[in-house]
């Protein structure tokens, strides 16, 4: 379905230009930061989307941004295209590499540049792992709030692409609300800076367009984030229910009620079964669902808060309340959430993790369509949501060695994002199109406005030679998918062809 597409060149005239690629990139890196070999280029022809794969024509891993600004120009002057990549973490499969094209590696720029306790801000390089950020600002009693579940190994230029959140999300936003500027190259290697040191920044808002572009627009290289001060308690709160629909409108309940807990997240029952056998973190295995609620602050604050979200959770169903003691008690009810990704891996030989967003009201309804879906394409589905801001993250158990189980996978991810436009909700959450959710963005959004973002692209790249081929799909991508949207009974661009 949203498979890419083989390399159009022959073997010859790709060797060819391979040689030549390689050639004029060894002018401008040294040996060992330029890789073409076979051997070299398999670790880097997928990223955390494995059922998709391509090798590229080299890697690039550039030690320095003067090496940065190069590549990028030399790869502008042959038409090369390029795939920026983080650590390869990504789910949507957007750095996945170009047949044609060069991976730009950033894994070398992994520098923590300044950390400044007064302003409450970070000042790193794209490459730093996300946790490494909370660690430099640890002795300062601050902390970079947005946590992917992959926060150990996301760097904080995949974050910026991918515009990643995290379980604490819903009380301290995403990425987007947590960087204040960024720093990189534009494809034709013209340095780019957007947003600034202080709080707000003259003119057009291209901060917000940059972060979550998928590498579309620009290559970062730096990256300035936006600190916060550690909390002196926090608490996490497991409640069980034995009704998923009860969990779903408990979530409901919660906002409703005026709170925004610090986490809110839930798993379905056979979810917290296979997280408890990996890492043994006391969630209760007689629930058919359980939801994570954590409050955090002054110790008066999460006294009031916790005491507070019992009360909604009881009268919204809860069978069970187990409120973490101390602080090991509350990191292992994290660390079964944060862990649920490689525990499902324990069980499956592969899975499909996908990521939409639904209203909160509806959360019991999804999983219910989900559970139906189960049975139409006779395939396992694991649930963990978060659930504070409606993100779904279904897990598809299948077998990538059986052709027919991918193609049945395939069609059960892009059914779980129709169903979830369907309710008034979006194709992706927090984890990018890509390739991934190319098909599904012909569902959401209309020919029209998938031009208007393609002159966005164009605006800052106008060859089309940063990433490309993925995130928006084009007018014939549309009209074989069948999604095209016919108005007062007008089929919309008529010459393109159908099945």
């Amino acid at each position: 379905m949203n498979a890419p597409l083989p390399p159009s060149a022959s073997a010859p005239e790709r060797a060819r230009r391979q040689a030549e690629v390689v050639a004029a990139l060894g002018a401008v890196l040294p040996p060992q930061s330029l890789l073409y070999t076979p051997e070299d280029t398999i670790p880097y022809e997928c990223d955390g989307l494995t059922a998709y794969r391509q090798r590229p024509l080299c890697v690039a891993l550039p030690e320095t941004e003067a090496q940065v600004q190069q590549v990028l120009k030399v790869c502008h002057r042959l038409q090369v295209p390029v795939v920026a990549r983080g650590a390869g973490t990504g789910l949507s499969g957007g750095a996945m590499p170009h047949a044609d094209g060069v991976t730009l590696s950033m894994a070398k720029f992994n520098r923590i540049i300044s950390v400044d306790a007064h302003s409450r801000t970070a000042v790193v390089q794209c490459g730093v792992r996300n946790l490494a950020i909370s660690e430099a600002a640890a002795p300062l009693g601050l902390y970079y709030a947005p946590d992917p579940s992959s926060q150990i190994a996301c760097t904080i230029g995949g974050n910026v692409a991918e515009n990643s959140g995290g379980v604490h999300c819903l009380k301290y936003g995403l990425t987007v609300h947590n960087v204040m500027k960024v720093k990189g190259y534009t494809i034709e290697g013209e340095p780019i800076e957007l947003g600034s040191d202080a709080l707000d920044t003259p003119g057009y808002d291209l901060l917000a367009v940059v972060v979550g572009s998928e590498g579309m627009l620009a290559v970062t290289t730096e990256v300035t984030v936006r600190l916060v001060p550690k909390p002196q308690l926090a608490r996490c709160i497991m409640a069980s229910f034995d009704d998923v629909r009860r969990a779903g409108e408990a979530v409901a309940a919660v906002i409703a009620a005026g709170i925004i807990p610090a986490g809110l997240e839930m798993m379905d029952g056979p979810m917290t079964v296979a997280v408890e056998d990996f890492v043994h973190a006391g969630y209760d295995l007689s629930a058919a669902a359980i939801l994570l609620c954590e409050s955090d602050g002054t110790p008066e604050e999460v006294e009031e808060e916790i005491a507070r979200m019992s009360d909604v959770l009881r009268t919204s169903g809860a069978t069970a309340i187990t409120v973490s003691r101390d602080e090991a008690q509350r990191l292992r009810f994290w660390s079964g959430r944060k862990n649920a990704f490689p525990a499902s891996g324990r069980i499956s030989p592969d899975y499909m993790c996908m990521d939409s967003t639904i209203p909160r009201k509806r959360l019991a309804d999804i999983l219910q369509a989900i559970s139906d879906m189960e049975v139409k394409y006779g395939l396992k589905c694991l649930n963990v949501f978060h659930a504070g801001d409606g993100n779904l993250h279904p897990l598809i158990l299948f077998d990538a060695n059986d052709p027919d189980q991918l193609h049945r996978c395939e069609l059960f991810g892009a059914d779980i994002l129709e169903t979830s436009v369907a309710m008034g909700g979006t194709v992706t959450g927090e984890h990018g199109v890509g390739i991934e959710k190319l098909n599904s963005m012909c569902v959401q959004f209309t020919p029209e406005e998938n031009q208007q973002m393609l002159a966005l692209k164009k605006a800052f790249d106008p060859v089309g030679l940063l990433n490309p081929g993925k995130v928006i799909p084009t007018l014939s991508r549309c009209a074989e998918y069948g999604k095209m949207v016919i108005r007062a009974g007008r089929l919309p661009h008529p010459a393109l062809e159908r099945f």
